[in-house]
């Protein structure tokens, strides 16, 4: 509609709580933006509604989940973010749509392991907590990977502590003073998924537990992780659906966004 949005009736609106002309000026342009993104996002490209008011709402823009896209379809969601202002983040993807949006976006950061790609790379936010992921074997490292990259690009400051499954119980050892100042978590693990109880039982912070499909017959493709992990006796333990590294990266992120105290690592 050519006439939306109609600032005439948003300024008299607002009228009534200052009639201070720079902070009305300010505060009509922010609210017709706003609406203006809403209006855009109907017409976004074909077999996407693409979300441009997530970012305000939630605090993050939309992800991209790219396995069973079209990579044109991906290209231009993003695109379409980028002319809001907004970097994007896509899971799941192939190489071959990596490659094309790669180059589409020369500056995009594609992590091959964790099959993600970010549509700018960003410094850590240092306000914020600090996260770590913790992986019980070299096995799961495409979900520890897939939720470090969520991290950064959440921009959290985050480290990866790779193959210390209780199989091996000193490994982890060495790490405890380090995930003691952690803001969060991430512990992603397979088979019998014991390490977030262990890890639980040395921190104060929240623990998300990420199963995974790691394992022989009995392991049921992570159904054994999952109820493991659901059924852990560490009260700071919390689970995510198998090999969803990125859920357990984004619920972490949102931890230490929220976290004022920084960790050392």
């Amino acid at each position: 509609m050519s006439d939306f949005p109609d600032r005439h009736r948003i300024r008299a609106a607002l009228s009534r709580l200052t009639d201070d002309r720079q902070i009305l000026a300010a505060a009509v342009e922010l609210i017709a933006g706003f609406l203006t993104n809403g209006t855009d996002a109907q017409t976004g490209p074909a077999g996407a509604d693409v979300d441009l008011q997530r970012a305000a709402r939630c605090g993050f823009p939309e992800v991209i989940y790219g396995e069973g896209k079209p990579t044109d379809l991906i290209v231009e969601i993003l695109r379409k973010q980028a002319d809001a202002g907004q970097v994007g983040f896509v899971t799941r993807v192939t190489a071959e749509q990596a490659a094309t949006i790669e180059k589409a976006f020369p500056g995009c950061v594609y992590n091959a392991t964790a099959r993600t790609v970010a549509a700018a790379a960003g410094r850590p936010d240092t306000s914020c907590g600090h996260v770590a992921v913790v992986s019980a074997g070299s096995c799961d490292a495409p979900v520890a990977q897939e939720a470090l990259e969520t991290l950064r690009w959440m921009k959290v400051p985050c480290r990866l502590i790779e193959d210390v499954g209780v199989a091996g119980p000193h490994r982890l050892l060495r790490h405890v003073p380090a995930l003691q100042t952690m803001a969060a978590v991430v512990v992603v693990a397979g088979m019998e998924a014991a390490l977030p109880s262990v890890v639980g039982g040395h921190v104060s912070c929240p623990v998300i537990g990420v199963p995974t499909s790691v394992g022989y017959g009995a392991s049921l493709g992570g159904i054994t992780a999952l109820l493991s992990m659901l059924s852990s006796c560490a009260s700071n333990v919390l689970t995510v659906n198998i090999d969803g590294g990125f859920r357990g990266g984004y619920t972490a992120g949102l931890i230490a966004r929220a976290c004022h105290d920084q960790g050392e690592f």
